[in-house]
């Protein structure tokens, strides 16, 4: 017999004893797809179990993910389970939609907080912001004590319904009105600009982040597209041009490969907050450089989800804040393919982070 065939006989042999499992000797490797690749962690070191946050928990990014009334019955037994004091929905909605969502959650005024977006209806034509404005003060009494989530990944304010602004960047002298308006109704505006760097990058062997950023790739070839940078100069002139308006930028303003961007923001501007909403991944990778970020800006960063609410992902959330656990994966929440690793974050920054900016932002 060939050693060739002895060693296929070999495996398959293998594959049959008990305790062995036959893929990880039957699968060719040379053909091992990306999207496959599922690594286990083999070290045998120390896994903290957490069951609840350490502190009372304020969820500043999440969206209307229960689709009947048992769901967010659900959801609230979750939250109770794991510590959420309150979670912020960030609806997008003006008008009618803005409603149904107020509507779905009035039986529990205590736990969670609609915010609106901005009417966007007939941003083309002159004098629009006094429709919107109106409606912005209609939503106000209904209950919005904040907007958002806005969102601009390069073409203009896609996320808001009923009617999206292309063309409308945060800094738009338009939107000057609107966010003057929510300086004056005490409402912070909740915004995403951009997508991580990643996502800019080839979608090729170089890019280490390259499931997702194949997922969010942002196609640069449109006419008029903004980059990530051009992005968040817009964020930086609304800031700085609103300084009695409250902005949260979403997801460390996608600035996960280079904080040191959001941190020149953090001290240039006391009336911006950054919540760290579905970015648990890209930061969890360089734990040191993360804590020691955190621990400075610890007065400027919010709690977020944006994962849905399910209690394993609010878990892996707290799990990474609070521990120094090392190497562990978590590639259904995340799609990447990197290791995990706890940033340890001090009992101050983790009480300032969980509900402490939270509490001071909603009583602005």
């Amino acid at each position: 017999m060939l050693i060739g065939e002895k060693m296929k006989v070999h495996t398959i042999l293998l594959g049959l004893i008990p305790g062995i499992s036959s893929p990880a000797y039957c699968q060719d490797v040379s053909n091992l797809k990306l999207k496959d690749f599922h690594p286990v962690s083999i070290y045998k070191i120390p896994e903290t179990k957490i069951e609840t946050a350490k502190y009372p928990v304020i969820d500043f990014h999440s969206h209307d993910y229960p689709k009947s009334n048992s769901a967010v019955d659900e959801w609230v037994r979750t939250m109770d389970k794991v510590g959420i004091q309150k979670t912020i929905i960030l609806s997008y909605s003006a008008g009618a939609g803005f409603d149904s969502v107020v509507e779905k959650y009035m039986r529990y005024k205590d736990k969670f907080e609609i915010w609106c977006g901005f009417d966007y209806t007939g941003y083309e034509q002159p004098g629009w912001q006094q429709h919107a404005i109106a409606e912005l003060e209609r939503c106000y009494k209904k209950g919005a004590r904040g907007v958002g989530e806005l969102g601009d990944k390069g073409l203009g304010e896609l996320y808001s319904h009923p009617v999206p602004g292309y063309g409308l960047h945060i800094d738009d002298p338009r939107m000057k009105p609107l966010l003057e308006k929510c300086a004056e109704l005490h409402m912070p505006v909740s915004i995403h600009v951009a997508e991580d760097a990643w996502m800019y990058e080839n979608i090729d062997s170089t890019n280490d982040g390259l499931m997702n950023a194949a997922t969010w790739k942002v196609d640069m070839t449109k006419k008029g597209i903004l980059n990530h940078d051009q992005l968040v100069t817009t964020l930086e002139n609304a800031v700085k041009n609103n300084p009695r308006t409250i902005f949260i930028a979403c997801h460390l303003a996608n600035c996960c490969s280079d904080l040191s961007k959001l941190g020149r923001l953090f001290d240039a501007y006391p009336n911006l907050y950054a919540d760290i909403a579905a970015r648990y991944g890209e930061i969890a990778p360089i734990p040191r450089y993360v804590h020691d970020f955190m621990e400075k800006y610890a007065d400027r960063i919010v709690y977020g989800t944006d994962m849905g609410a399910a209690k394993p992902m609010y878990i892996t959330t707290f799990r990474i804040l609070e521990t120094a656990d090392e190497h562990f994966y978590q590639q259904d929440l995340f799609n990447y393919h990197w290791p995990l690793y706890g940033l340890s974050l001090s009992d101050a920054t983790l009480q300032k982070i969980y509900n402490g900016n939270a509490k001071k932002i909603l009583a602005h």
